[in-house]
């Protein structure tokens, strides 16, 4: 099962995503693939509140900030990426000139290197489209390539869930 697990700030997406993943049935292994960079107290105090969240639930974690296609990661497992906004970012603005279409094209192939490689997977994205407003160039960038690669994932996934202060909507699939 593959599914797309997305929500606003403070939405629930992430607890979400964790009990969905935790209640899928596996053969493998269970791993957290944290797409986080620690830039900062801010970036840090986010990733320990997340490992405190999710100890205790059997999760290994993998760290990668970008590549997933040259991850590795151990077959079969079952996934949760954490998150695609962070791999989008890192992906998008890593480089010194932007470059959206290869941004898009190493998560894509990233993803479903990670996809194909596991029982399941589950990523966790951010609702970033509805304030209307105009941007500066890169993050206008940064907010299409999201829209790319939510349409995108729409497609194959399985399961497509927006978590609305704390409650599941299903846009495709069935409630796992």
């Amino acid at each position: 099962m593959t599914a797309l697990v997305f929500g606003g700030a403070a939405s629930g997406k992430s607890e979400y995503g964790e009990k969905l993943v935790c209640s899928l049935p596996r053969t493998g292994e269970l791993i957290y693939l944290a797409t986080m960079e620690p830039f900062g107290p801010e970036a840090e105090a986010r990733i320990r509140r997340h490992r405190e969240l999710r100890a205790g639930r059997g999760f290994s974690t993998l760290e990668r900030a970008r590549d997933l296609s040259g991850c590795p990661l151990p077959a079969g497992g079952t996934v949760l990426l954490e998150d695609l906004g962070n791999l989008a970012a890192n992906e998008l603005f890593s480089e010194k000139n932007l470059d959206p279409e290869g941004a898009f094209l190493r998560i894509r192939n990233g993803l479903q290197a990670v996809r194909d490689r596991s029982e399941h997977l589950v990523v966790i994205s951010n609702d970033l489209h509805r304030d209307g407003e105009t941007y500066p160039r890169e993050t206008e960038c940064y907010l299409d390539l999201m829209a790319r690669l939510h349409r995108e994932a729409a497609v194959w996934a399985d399961q497509v869930v927006e978590v609305v202060c704390g409650l599941p909507v299903i846009w495709k699939g069935e409630r796992a």
